[in-house]
């Protein structure tokens, strides 16, 4: 929840004014909406009315909901979303690494597609990474080092206090800008691919709702706080990235954590997108599709994949941005309420009904409108 994306939400702020504010806390509260209703999913009541987790992925649910179509047509649709937006995550992380190491050492002879390259060598381990345990002790290394960053920032922003203006918010926005704001707040809150394989890995999953609350909260916390002093600092000189607007005697610092950050990132992406495509080929009772070696090929193939994808696609940041208006959407508020819809339909009350056809309408439209938005940029940048 406190992902790179976070970096961009003064900017955000920047377009968005005011309701930028109020948005940051209505895309944490319908996050963790959708993130309860997906789980709610996987449950049913038995005879004695006891809930039973009957199913263990997103694949499952939707499979569920798609009895009368084709056979796993639903399963395939939402795997194939779900790969897609983990791999351009991936591929993401690669890219940013080898910009940041071109910017940390500007004197070095080598071009930033092989800084990008060096960063790959380095997560060459990732393929033998077998279980979440694994995931969670670098993901806790790399929640260390993204406060790091913020509490860099956010002194630095605090040294600046009598520069701060509430004049420098707008009034009036503009409907395309606001929507790039959009989506740079609903998407760095995005974490529902994660959220069946977290909550079956829980100790105790019946805490899982209470800690989705806490965490949502926090994060809505930090994120505003850390918006609002970065932006009333800079105001009007606000940057995409709000670290290209430190002074340069802390930026490099900073472009350093982030890279540690970028690569501690990767293996959480990395491990759902392998696990989920590991899945989907061993179904079949092939003793070969079992084996460890085998496991190991499909790993070392993505990994090298994203590699290949990050040094040839043109226009990645565009390409992005499309790929996330798709599958955020979908996966984020979509899926989720057509899910809980058509699976609980009975047992929901009026006003659960009316929430999730609200969460789906709203989906919909910032999806649409980001996908319009993306195109627009797509067809002027090869135009």
């Amino acid at each position: 929840l406190q992902g790179i994306f976070v970096l961009g939400l003064p900017y955000a702020l920047l377009y968005s004014g005011y309701s930028g504010l109020f948005l940051i806390i209505l895309a944490a509260a319908l996050c963790c909406y959708t993130g309860k209703i997906l789980i709610t999913c996987l449950y049913e009541e038995n005879e004695d009315g006891q809930l039973i987790r009957v199913r263990d992925t997103y694949e499952d649910i939707a499979n569920a909901c798609c009895k009368r179509l084709p056979p796993r047509l639903g399963g395939i649709i939402v795997n194939g979303t779900q790969v897609m937006e983990l791999i351009m995550t991936c591929i993401l992380y690669l890219v940013v690494s080898g910009n940041l190491l071109s910017y940390s050492f500007p004197h070095v002879p080598v071009t930033e597609k092989t800084w990008s390259v060096i960063a790959f060598v380095t997560l060459l381990p990732c393929v033998f990474i077998k279980t979440l345990k694994i995931v969670s002790k670098l993901s806790q290394l790399c929640s260390l080092v993204h406060f790091i960053i913020i509490l860099v920032v956010m002194t630095y922003c605090l040294t600046q206090i009598h520069l701060w203006s509430w004049a420098k918010f707008r009034l009036s926005i503009e409907f395309e800008d606001f929507l790039v704001s959009v989506g740079v707040i609903i998407f760095s809150y995005t974490s529902q691919i994660f959220l069946p394989t977290l909550e079956g890995n829980m100790k105790n999953p019946g805490e899982f709702s209470c800690m989705l609350n806490w965490t949502h909260f926090f994060a809505c916390v930090l994120k505003t706080t850390f918006a609002l002093t970065a932006f009333l600092t800079w105001g009007e000189e606000t940057k995409e990235i709000i670290t290209d607007n430190l002074p340069s005697f802390l930026e490099t610092l900073v472009n350093l954590c982030l890279l540690a950050k970028a690569l501690l990132s990767y293996p959480l992406p990395f491990f759902a997108a392998t696990e989920i495509v590991y899945a989907c080929i061993s179904r079949e009772n092939h003793s070969k599709y079992r084996s460890p070696l085998f496991s190991l090929g499909v790993r070392g193939s993505f990994l090298l994949l994203t590699l290949l994808m990050a040094m040839f696609i043109p226009h990645f940041a565009l390409l992005m941005g499309l790929t996330g208006n798709v599958t955020g959407a979908a996966m984020t508020f979509l899926l989720p309420s057509l899910f809980h819809l058509k699976l609980k339909w009975k047992k929901l009350s009026f006003l659960e009904k009316c929430a999730d056809i609200s969460v789906f309408t709203l989906g919909f439209l910032c999806g649409l409108a980001g996908i319009v938005c993306s195109i627009k940029r797509l067809l002027k940048v090869f135009g």
